[in-house]
């Protein structure tokens, strides 16, 4: 009987689940299903989490006005997102995990470093993601008067981490089941939330929310991008490795940056209109994000606003916990995907514990996570665009798991411009409401912009100017080099069973 597959997956209906075998091996052609379109759906329902609309106050917190806020989250999302487009172009062009393509800029042993700053990224990520559906539920129970003390946060943590633990074990198939459901159900609910508290809008309020500098108005932009695209960056070819090497790369871009952007700007957009109209709200969300935003909601749609935030947060977490066990194996461990992603199911569930359980302050920590690991991750999205955008050929997918093959083993000229990016890019942001972060902005005396204390201390500079000295670094260093790989003669046979 013929069977005609899923369009959202290219799946064909009544396939039974079963856990993902793949690893960091190259999908086979046999394999590789779908269109650029269904990129659509597990970007979609990764950013539709409820969380956007925290955005909103985040970006005032920057001390700007409405319009500022809003053309920096604009511009901060959009392209941040599309960076992800462009580097999910490579999972189509290789059909590998985006840590393994990254081999081919920074050599299979020297990829290591990358894939360790990348998983730290994406643990923290679902760590985080995974405490606020916590503290959400815990919020709700206790508006309903049904407990939302210790005992609520334990066994709504339990469920929250179970169901993203067992789902990125699972694998693709799973995850974009879900992420369909999770589209569907929280765009729905999203609305509905949206209807329900709009008369909480005043724009006389909004509108005298007074402009900011333009340091101000920068660093809310790059606090955007490091908050959105550049969060995901590092998993962005995760996903388009399963699809034809024929599909269109413009199509993968599109979908790609719209399916990730779309809910993020129109939560955005509500959420600068709820913090404009009321400070109160707005200084709540930094110590709750989700929680904050039931205290403007009508009781009877409490239960329904807990399923919304919880799903649209597990939605994120279980892209991250699939794509941190990818990075996990890359960095060099030798078990089977699943049992990555257990492990860092593990590691997820002790930070959520610290961030439910111990920590006092939300916002700070968060900022300074985002901002410090942003700056490395930049300069590796910088490199890794500008080495993608050299190369003509497809990957020589068998020399991607051959530290003697054409793309080396470790490289330095990328690993230097990594670290001389980042050490530049650490020297020009700051982080004052994190402690443990104070040594940063270093720079920002010796060149003139202020110090930690001046008019550029919180621009966060340093984001922008890794991604900058990544992108146009490569060329400078390694056009030559990837030439000389190009013109080597494709390998003879591929190993789309490799997993090195």
């Amino acid at each position: 009987m013929i069977t005609t597959p899923d369009p959202r997956d290219g799946r064909p209906p009544g396939r039974k689940l079963q856990v993902e075998t793949h690893g960091l091996d190259v999908i086979a052609d046999a394999d590789r299903k779908g269109t650029p379109r269904t990129l659509f759906w597990p970007w979609f329902g990764a950013n539709v989490s409820i969380l956007g609309l925290s955005y909103g106050a985040f970006a005032l917190g920057f001390g700007i006005s409405f319009w500022q806020a809003l053309v920096a989250g604009v511009v901060g999302i959009v392209f941040s997102f599309l960076l992800c487009g462009f580097v999910a172009v490579a999972g189509k062009r290789g059909s590998a995990p985006t840590m393994v393509l990254g081999r081919a800029a920074y050599g299979v042993r020297g990829n290591r470093l990358p894939s360790v700053i990348s998983w730290m990224l994406t643990v923290g990520w679902e760590t985080v993601l995974c405490a606020l559906a916590t503290l959400a539920t815990a919020t709700v129970f206790g508006r309903l008067g049904w407990g939302g003390g210790t005992e609520t946060k334990v066994v709504a943590l339990v469920l929250v981490a179970a169901l993203t633990v067992v789902v990125g074990v699972m694998g693709f198939d799973l995850i974009m089941r879900l992420q369909t459901v999770i589209t569907v159900v929280t765009g729905v609910l999203t609305v509905v939330y949206v209807v329900l508290v709009a008369d909480h809008v005043h724009w006389s309020a909004v509108s005298a929310v007074p402009a900011g500098s333009a340091q101000e108005f920068i660093g809310a932009l790059v606090f955007m991008m490091t908050g959105f695209g550049l969060g995901w960056v590092n998993a962005a070819a995760d996903y388009s490795r399963y699809l034809p090497r024929s599909a269109s790369s413009r199509g993968v871009i599109g979908w790609t940056a719209f399916g990730a952007s779309l809910a993020p700007l129109l939560l955005l957009v509500f959420g600068l209109l709820l913090a404009g109209s009321s400070s109160e709200l707005n200084a709540a969300v930094a110590a709750d994000p989700i929680g904050a935003l039931t205290t403007i909601l009508p009781t009877w749609f409490l239960v329904p606003f807990a399923v919304v935030a919880v799903l649209g947060l597990v939605g994120g977490a279980v892209l991250d916990i699939y794509s941190s066990g990818l990075a996990l194996l890359s960095a060099g461990l030798r078990v089977p995907r699943p049992v990555a992603a257990l492990v860092d199911g593990v590691l997820m569930i002790v930070g959520a514990v610290y961030i439910v359980f111990v920590a006092d302050d939300f916002l700070g920590p968060f900022m300074g996570f985002l901002t410090t690991l942003g700056v490395p991750i930049a300069a590796w999205c910088g490199i890794m665009l500008a080495d993608l955008a050299l190369r003509r050929r497809p990957y020589d997918e068998p020399d991607l798991y051959r530290p003697t093959g054409r793309y080396g083993d470790i490289p330095l000229s990328p690993l230097l411009l990594t670290l001389t990016a980042t050490v530049v890019g650490w020297g020009l942001v700051t982080n004052s409401a994190a402690s443990w972060l104070d040594w940063q902005g270093y720079l920002l005396g010796p060149l003139g912009l202020g110090g930690r204390s001046g008019a550029w201390a919180y621009a966060n500079l340093g984001v922008l100017a890794a991604l900058a000295l990544g992108f146009l670094g490569t060329p400078a260093l390694r056009r030559g080099r990837v030439r000389a790989q190009e013109a080597q003669a494709p390998s003879p046979t591929a190993d789309a069973g490799a997993t090195a």
